[in-house]
């Protein structure tokens, strides 16, 4: 995957990076970000309520955020990408000292003017880290356990500190983002499989250090009717509440589950499943054919690009937000463990937000800088 060059610099003018634009790209952006506000007015009962205002508001700063992003040159990200992950890191070591906790979990640090969630960020700083380091490293050299040592390091760190938060969730997104990286970047399948291999050996282990309530989350993904009103609760719910939507669904502002709130957490990680209830199987497919045509924009742009700095990050944020996408749906399916994992852009959360536009501002601009090599 990575290719030798040098950085070639472009003296592109407002007009021209706005002719480079990626429109079909930002027309999907926004088109999700409509989909998200029905959901929201939704959740607020049918009226512009508390979630449906700052879900709208979040959504058309964080744009315009994305926006801005892509007038910026590559080689900015590509100079600032230790210090990115640095300054990241910084910021999940003070969750340990000086975090907000809340519901049992330290997630959060208070910046004055607001509260901001670093392990959202640390899911694209690490993707910036790894793109800048494999850059110039050939293909056939990422197998050499000397490249492979930091990479694991500076994804093992951030993996672990987000587990003591706890979030065991947003941690197995971070590390499986930056696995993903390593393996585009050119590692071959049989050490992942090792990985995986040497993993189920020491399942035993990781499961005598998981607090009582993670254990309880794998007994209930595994049997979720042995406490139908306790631990089980929110996944049977949610089983019925997609199940219930039917083919075309019950109608927008009709989902009996979500209105009479059997469903908890309906306006975060179970969202999907408030959507599916209202437009059924018709509804979610067409959802997840979005989201599928963003991911094929993402890696046309990498593919497009000649700077292999762009071509890495644009492949690995494809892959993470593809890994963000199917980890909540099979979440709320029952098919997985209940993690804490948004589903990007339409759960209501600020940090999970600006963290999908800071990642799809960066491609944007791999886009409209296309023909710059580093």
């Amino acid at each position: 995957m990575a290719i030798e060059g040098t950085y070639q610099n472009q003296n592109l003018s407002i007009k021209d990076k706005i002719k480079l634009l990626d429109f079909q790209l930002i027309m999907l952006v926004l088109i999700l970000g409509l989909v998200s506000f029905l959901v929201m007015f939704s959740i607020d009962g049918g009226k512009f309520g508390y979630y449906t205002n700052n879900h709208i508001i979040r959504f058309s700063i964080f744009f315009l955020i994305f926006i801005f992003l892509a007038f910026t040159k590559i080689n900015i990200w590509f100079r600032s990408a230790y210090f990115i992950y640095i300054i990241a890191l910084i910021l999940l070591i003070c969750v340990d000292f000086f975090g907000i906790t809340s519901s049992g979990s330290k997630r959060w640090i208070n910046l004055f003017v607001i509260n901001i969630q670093p392990s959202e960020f640390m899911k694209i700083a690490l993707l910036i880290f790894l793109a800048r380091y494999y850059h110039r490293i050939p293909s056939y050299e990422v197998n050499n356990i000397k490249f492979l040592l930091l990479p694991l390091v500076v994804i093992l760190i951030p993996t672990t500190l987000v587990i003591r938060q706890p979030d065991l969730g947003t941690a197995v997104l971070i590390a499986g983002g930056g696995l993903c990286l390593v393996y585009l970047a050119g590692l071959r399948i049989k050490y992942l499989l090792y990985s995986f291999f040497y993993f189920l050996i020491l399942v035993p282990v990781v499961i005598a250090f998981l607090k009582p309530y993670q254990k309880v989350r794998i007994l209930t993904f595994l049997n979720p009717e042995r406490d139908p009103l306790g631990a089980g609760y929110q996944i049977i719910q949610s089983k019925i509440a997609v199940g219930s939507g039917g083919i075309f669904g019950k109608g927008f502002l009709k989902g009996s589950q979500s209105y009479l709130d059997y469903l908890p957490e309906k306006h975060t990680d179970f969202v999907f499943t408030l959507f599916s209830e209202e437009f059924g199987l018709i509804g979610s497919a067409s959802l997840l054919v979005l989201y599928i045509l963003i991911l094929l924009r993402i890696t046309n742009i990498g593919r497009q690009s000649k700077s292999s700095f762009a071509k890495l990050f644009c492949y690995g944020f494809a892959a993470a937000f593809f890994l963000y996408v199917i980890v909540n749906m099979a979440m709320v399916l029952g098919l997985l463990p209940i993690v804490g994992a948004p589903l990007p852009i339409m759960s209501y959360g600020g940090s999970a937000m600006l963290g999908i536009m800071f990642g799809l501002g960066i491609v944007m601009s791999c886009c409209v800088h296309k023909n710059e090599t580093t």
